[in-house]
């Protein structure tokens, strides 16, 4: 079985000022140990010979002077694709030792390490493509970020195997960026930032893992100095307003979402109130007008924007998978900031939602891009914006991202504080925090009953067990032994105080009846149209499931109940949800694809069942149309 770790992502400095403190948990069976036993079997032990394939880890030999060749990729970021890999592989063995995984991280490390210069820069792009060129086109060349990616996978290298082998190579690379980047009056040569952010909370965790201040400082500069035209003002690379002023979330949606992860983050340990009231504002910003069912993020192909207020397309979709995981770690330390639970319900909708759809049921294919719908008779683009599952990508930032998230997905489950122990995601296996260990056993997200027992307490204080109440629930019901607690629900927590003794025992019910869903008016793009959810789970149709013709001529009934049909048989074990529909025979357009409205308003149609599956599955089956909004008239 696979031990506790308690090392993750996001450590808090002996100074934070956090409402909440990641606890350990670890998953043992269930949705997201069946999803992360595919990660840790299939998913991360082929990243070396999908490396080795894509020319990542030739790039790093020809750049160690130990291989002929040419560069191979299109990118000056290609390296952040073996970064987070390693980054992957070593918060799984920091949970479960793998002899070959070891192996593989060793001579990995040792390739990144023998491409690094003396001075500590290290891009194999640039040393071999650009002759040496440093830090000259920082808008696109992504040096930082590619720093800030070995930055983390050096960190979780080091909590998990207590090895300095790589964070060795990570600092040397953060001392050189430390003696070249500063404001004016600094003595430093260049005052710049990255066109992707990512070293700043990457030197954050840093700070955290070494206790030395500059890092801490460094990162804090990058994220003020965003916003004040060094990469001439553009709202594309948060240029435009800078991150204090900002009202709305903006430009490139994963740039925006890592910079604001190393805002909450710098807000934590510095207790800058400046840089959480901005936090705050944009979070709350981002998810009233501008996220999309899924907790999908990004409007645009273009660019990879978040788009407009209200702007939220559906075939058009962009819903970038690694937005989905930045959207994550940016809303895990606003929970542990400000201790609110509203920050794990979207954690919870984008987890189940538009990360789990990122990958495919097997663990071998993937998509970037997320859209809520494909209509019929769609013709694919193929690679990168692809709506078919593909193998790798020319630019393969999110399948390395999946397998990092999934492989440390533990640490954003549970938090712990003086007080007690908070539940944040609901899983089958054991919580610990400081002195406390609680053991769930649940078959969520198919089922609503969460039995929770006390293993270890103190015995001598009352402590609280806050259990998070989702905010799409509208019943929940709790029993404490053999008593029905009543107590209300606060701010999305429901609150147990009491002096716990092993063995006693809570059952949560969380009611999971399926329920029609419609967006805010200003939505244009779905007016007139309903999504249907069950629990967490966003629901699709897929054309598949509906023979005699496609999905766009699909209209729902909201006048007749809907069903639940588990399904054990069906993409791995799926709850499915059974509506009344018509298939409407609409004539042959001829030359003119309209008619009056009291025209179409009489197309009725002949009645059809509808079999809805949750959106995370899609795409795993035969190629076809798809849509998660659906007409109603």
């Amino acid at each position: 079985m696979p031990r506790p770790s308690p090392a993750g992502p996001v450590r808090l400095g002996p100074d934070a000022r956090a409402a909440l403190r990641p606890a350990v948990t670890v998953i043992e069976a269930g949705l997201w140990h069946t999803r992360r036993e595919v990660n840790a079997r299939t998913s991360i032990p082929q990243g070396p010979e999908l490396l080795e394939s894509a020319g990542n880890l030739h790039n790093l030999r020809l750049a160690a002077g130990a291989a002929e060749g040419e560069f191979k990729g299109a990118y000056p970021f290609v390296d952040t694709d073996v970064y987070k890999w390693l980054e992957a592989a070593a918060w799984q063995l920091g949970q479960e030792p793998a002899e070959e995984l070891t192996a593989d991280v060793d001579r990995i490390t040792g390739l990144v390490a023998a491409a690094q210069q003396p001075d500590g820069y290290l891009n194999t792009w640039f040393q071999l493509v650009k002759g040496g060129e440093r830090y000259q086109d920082l808008r696109w060349g992504h040096e930082l970020y590619c720093a800030g990616h070995l930055i983390q996978a050096a960190i979780a290298h080091h909590r998990s195997t207590g090895r300095p082998e790589l964070l060795d190579v990570a600092r040397k690379f953060a001392d050189h960026v430390d003696s070249v980047f500063g404001p004016p009056g600094s003595g430093k040569p260049i005052d710049g930032i990255d066109g992707h952010p990512e070293v700043e909370t990457a030197l954050v965790e840093l700070y955290r893992e070494t206790g030395e201040r500059r890092y801490l400082d460094l990162a804090a500069y990058f994220v003020d100095r965003h916003g004040h035209g060094l990469l001439g003002g553009e709202a594309y690379c948060q240029d435009r307003v800078p991150l204090r002023e900002a009202t709305n979330v903006e430009g490139h949606a994963v740039r925006q979402l890592y910079l604001l992860a190393a805002a909450a983050d710098l807000a934590t340990e510095t207790g800058d109130a400046g840089l959480r009231a901005a936090s705050e504002r944009l979070w709350q910003a981002m998810t009233t007008t501008k996220t999309h069912l899924t907790g999908g993020l990004g409007a645009h192909h273009e660019e990879e924007d978040f788009g407009d207020p209200y702007e939220l397309p559906n075939e058009r979709a962009y819903c970038e998978t690694c937005a989905a995981i930045a959207s994550v770690q940016w809303s895990w330390r606003m929970a542990l900031l400000t201790g609110e639970a509203r920050y794990s319900d979207l954690i919870e909708r984008t987890l189940f939602n538009g990360f789990l759809a990122g990958v495919s049921l097997d663990g071998e294919r993937w998509l970037y891009v997320n859209p809520l719908q494909v209509r019929d008779g769609h013709t694919d683009p193929g690679g990168d914006q692809s709506a078919r599952r593909t193998r790798w990508f020319r630019c393969a930032c999110c399948p390395p991202n999946v397998m990092r998230l999934f492989a440390s997905l533990e640490h954003y489950l549970a938090s712990a504080d003086d007080d007690g122990l908070q539940i944040h995601q609901y899983v089958t296996g054991s919580y610990t925090g400081e002195g406390i260990t609680v053991r769930g056993e649940t078959d969520y997200p198919w089922h609503g009953t969460v039995a929770l027992t006390v293993e270890e307490t103190p015995a001598d204080r009352p402590w609280t067990l806050s259990l998070r109440v989702p905010q799409w629930c509208r019943d929940v019901r709790v029993r404490c032994g053999e008593e029905t607690y009543e107590g209300p629900v606060t701010d999305g927590w429901l609150r147990l105080e009491r002096t716990w003794a092993p063995g006693d025992r809570v059952v949560l019910e969380l009611g999971l009846e399926p329920r029609l869903t419609a967006a805010d008016p200003r939505v244009d793009a779905v007016r007139g149209c309903v999504a249907i959810e069950r629990g967490p789970l966003v629901y699709c149709l897929e054309q598949v499931d509906h023979p005699g013709g496609g999905l766009d001529d699909i209209v729902l009934d909201t006048s007749r109940p809907l069903a639940v049909k588990h399904r054990p048989d069906l993409l791995g074990g799926v709850t499915t949800v059974v509506a009344a529909g018509r298939r409407r025979h609409l004539p042959d357009a001829g030359w003119w694809p309209y008619a009056t409205a009291d025209e179409a308003s009489h197309q009725d149609g002949e009645p059809i069942e509808l079999t809805a599956v949750p959106y995370y599955a899609w795409a795993n089956r035969e190629d076809g149309s798809m849509r998660v909004w659906l007409p109603t008239s």
